[in-house]
């Protein structure tokens, strides 16, 4: 019988066993926050794109704390989010087995972004999808069995959820085809919420009406991949001595003669990274709202405090690598997330009240740094960098 030199807590949680591939690439709400009739109704969910990281400078006010009254720098993601449209609602019974999908009713119109994603192939299909569907909104009968479906859905259900896409149209990526979900309606009777559900059909919702500032989100998404790894880049597994025979980043024993298997809980080499993941708790810095056109002329200092009143866009010099420019609503949180660039995530309100005072903190920024995100930036604004070079041989007139 051998034993171990040395006693160690095991290497890597067993809690996000398998890790494997995300089958899904959208972040999936496994659960929505409770619903509380006493509030108004309200949408739990949004979604939006990461664009990439900054910095910022603010005064922390945290009474009893070392850094309190003091500026501190912190790093924080910006997403984009521009306006979901609403295209259905679908009404959920509970039944013994769970919840179960009762009626869903579509809207008239469906955009073609939204119309892409159930299709492989747009371009070579027959773009059949919705056609029938949409006529039940242009005569009689067919609009008593909308008000009929939206009745029962009424009287029998317990949970209203929309369905909601992204626009992909006013993103300016290169993907055309939009990102569907189903969104919880929380607040209200489930009469309030059906109706809310109707009179929002065909329309946007911005984020500011479902997320606020100060308040704490959690982010779902698929992380960034890395691939097939070993195990001391997918475990944490200590390397071995050097003069190893046949390579150091291994596991010593993966156990022991009898039973003569090897057991799941062993470090193994295999998939790291494209894991479905959800982070709790991420704190919303600032919500800005996107480029917006005011008396004919182009308004884009969403990134202006009220210690830095240079006319600035959130988007660095250049724009953010991998990503562009941020054109649309966005949200600035606190520290990093889940996710490569341009990576679509799911953001969810919190599960839970939270009472600590780092959380409900009301935040004040006093700086936004913009420079240049593609090397060493020194420069702020395309002005600064104007008036600390002076005139340029490339801009000289001919």
């Amino acid at each position: 019988m051998s034993h171990r030199k040395f006693e160690a807590p095991r290497h890597g949680s067993k809690g996000f066993l398998p890790k494997k591939r995300a089958k899904r690439f959208r972040g999936k709400v496994k659960c929505f926050p409770k619903d509380d009739a006493g509030k108004p109704v309200h949408l739990t969910c949004f979604m939006g794109y990461k664009a990439g990281m900054t910095h910022i400078v603010r005064d922390v006010d945290r009474p009893g704390s070392k850094v309190n009254k003091k500026e501190v720098v912190e790093g924080v993601t910006i997403l984009e989010t521009p306006p979901m449209v609403v295209v259905g609602v679908v009404g959920y019974i509970e039944t013994p087995r769970g919840l179960r999908a009762l009626k869903t009713v579509w809207a008239e119109h469906i955009g073609e972004e939204c119309k892409r994603r159930f299709y492989k192939n747009w371009s070579q299909s027959k773009k059949k999808a919705f056609t029938k569907s949409c006529t039940k909104w242009a005569d009689d009968l067919g609009k008593k069995e909308i008000d009929k479906d939206l009745n029962q859905i009424k009287k029998y259900c317990s949970v209203v959820r929309v369905i909601a896409h992204t626009q992909m149209k006013i993103l300016r990526r290169r993907q055309r085809k939009a990102h569907v979900m189903e969104i919880q309606l929380n607040g209200g009777s489930v009469a309030d919420k059906v109706n809310f559900a109707r009179e929002h059909f065909e329309k946007e919702v911005p984020v500011t009406s479902v997320f606020s500032m100060d308040e704490c989100i959690d982010i779902i998404g698929v992380t960034k991949g890395h691939g097939f790894k070993g195990v001391t880049s997918r475990w944490h597994t200590k390397k071995l001595p050097r003069k190893t025979h046949k390579g150091l980043r291994k596991v010593a024993c993966i156990g022991a003669w009898h039973p003569s298997r090897i057991q799941y809980t062993v470090p193994r080499a295999g998939q790291k990274g494209f894991h479905h993941r959800t982070e709790i708790n991420k704190k919303i810095y600032r919500i800005g709202e996107g480029y917006k056109m005011k008396d004919g002329k182009l308004i884009k200092n969403n990134a202006v405090t009220e210690y830095d009143l240079a006319e600035k866009s959130i988007n660095p010099m250049g724009g953010f690598p991998h990503y562009g420019e941020v054109k649309q609503d966005f949200l600035m949180i606190k520290g990093a997330c889940i996710g490569h660039k341009k990576r679509v995530l799911t953001l969810r309100k919190s599960l839970v009240t939270l009472s600590k005072k780092r959380f409900t903190e009301k935040v004040s920024l006093k700086f936004i740094d913009t420079s240049s995100k593609f090397g060493h930036g020194r420069f702020q604004t395309p002005q600064d960098k104007a008036a600390f070079m002076g005139p340029l041989k490339k801009d000289k007139k001919e």
